[in-house]
């Protein structure tokens, strides 16, 4: 009898103890994720009609499970790295917790994901595609979590969950990518009217999640994505595409503006803003730095740069994962992820501005 006790004894300690630095590594209590392809964990496996998807092969041929996920990648995401990082599991999708089977035990306490591949800042983004989450309907869900959150913890315990919890934003490129391609747009707006009209659309989204409770922001801006392989393959010089570029630099100076107006405007929230721009242009520019040695080129389709036909299950895929920047037409490969990760979690100055996410949580 004396010996079990023991043994139970010795198990609430190795318990007890697991517990407790499981809850140290945790550095905030939840993160909630808007945003597009690049950080989506698997939303649009749950829209039928989406043409944006990734739930075959190639895609997740490096996931732990080796099997595709919904992940734009090859493996995991910046939203799967940043959670490591401040101790969380990645944030589920949202719609998996809708279905059926999720539905009746469904928690949100450590966070949940909103992203969607194919999304935008604005509603209409999303039509060449067919279907997908635009940041408003995201948002919209937003809130339907946060009245859960509210029936589980009460009001003010929701409230200081939300308060201490990252919400982190990755989105803007789909809109980008679709200006060109809308005559009606481009004709009512010059590239600077139409990154002004972006940022304050952003601005108006941000608002609304900080009136549901959130404080802490983590903000990425577009990154130079004139340089993907399917902007690449557009010109016969393989170089970048600089008028998709142009106004990724236009958009980006939009927004760290209007987010420096936000802060004078809502004084209580703090945020962190993520140059990815600058991160992807360094890159690409100093491949070797990061041990890459193809920008070009995707890991994962066929044609010409790997970018005339997408990451298909028909498509061919590198062996050299980790020394290519891109996987696809436009998504980065999990070793790309990883570093962008790493510098907006820790990174200078001159990538993450007013403080790094270390220094946001710590705030």
């Amino acid at each position: 009898m004396a010996a079990l006790n023991v043994l139970a004894a010795s198990f609430l300690i190795l318990f007890l103890s697991s517990l407790i630095k499981l809850l140290e590594a945790q550095m905030v209590p939840a993160m909630f994720v808007f945003g597009d392809s690049l950080v989506d964990v698997g939303n649009n496996n749950y829209l039928k009609l989406s043409l944006a998807k990734a739930d075959f092969p190639h895609n997740g041929v490096d996931f732990p499970t080796k099997k595709p996920t919904g992940r734009f990648t090859n493996g995991k995401n910046a939203a799967d790295f940043l959670a490591e990082k401040v101790g969380l599991p990645t944030s589920p999708p949202y719609l998996s917790l809708l279905s059926s089977s999720n539905q009746n035990n469904a928690s949100f306490l450590t966070g949940v994901s909103f992203a969607s591949g194919g999304a935008g800042i604005f509603d209409g983004t999303d039509e060449r595609y067919r279907q997908s989450l635009p940041l408003t309907k995201q948002v919209d869900y937003f809130s339907a979590v946060c009245e859960d959150l509210k029936q589980e913890l009460g009001s003010s315990g929701a409230q200081e969950l939300l308060s201490k919890s990252l919400v982190a934003v990755v989105i803007g490129s789909n809109d980008i990518f679709g200006y060109p391609d809308s005559s009606g747009v481009r004709k009512n707006n010059t590239p600077q009217q139409y990154a002004d009209s972006m940022a304050l659309a952003l601005k108006d989204q941000l608002k609304r999640i900080h009136d549901y409770g959130a404080r802490k922001f983590v903000i990425a801006g577009v990154g130079a994505i004139g340089c993907c392989p399917s902007q690449r393959n557009k010109n016969k010089t393989e170089e970048c595409n600089e008028e998709t570029n142009s106004l990724s630099v236009k958009y980006n100076e939009a927004l760290t503006s209007m987010l420096q107006g936000l802060k004078s405007e809502l004084e209580d929230i703090t945020y962190s803003y993520m140059n990815t721009y600058s991160v992807l242009q360094n890159i690409i520019q100093k491949p070797s730095t990061y041990g890459f040695t193809e920008v070009k080129a995707a890991c994962c389709g066929l044609g010409d740069l790997n970018a005339k036909v997408a990451c298909l299950p028909i498509a061919t895929y590198c062996s050299n994962r980790r020394d290519h920047v891109f996987w696809d037409l436009y998504h980065p490969t999990e070793a790309a992820h990883s570093i962008i990760a790493d510098q907006i979690f820790d990174g200078p100055s001159q990538y993450t501005f007013p403080l790094n996410v270390r220094q946001l949580i710590a705030v």
